[in-house]
């Protein structure tokens, strides 16, 4: 059986925890930072969990990680 490849862009964005959950970075912290709050931004530093729908496409995309 061949390797399987690894999406490029895939790994660069998404990690597995320890638990095999799918780890992301938040969206919309990159411009346009004016009109939000120092609050939001604040949250939109920290890291979350991948919905559950896209989890198994996910992991196929980062198959060795």
């Amino acid at each position: 059986m061949p390797k399987i490849k690894t999406h490029s862009g895939a790994k660069k964005r998404f990690k597995l925890s320890k638990s095999g959950k799918v780890v992301r970075a938040h969206a919309n912290k990159s411009h346009i930072l004016n009109k939000k709050t120092t609050k939001r931004k604040r949250n939109l530093r920290k890291t979350t969990v991948a919905d559950v729908t896209n989890v198994a496409k996910v992991k196929r995309m980062v198959p060795y990680k």
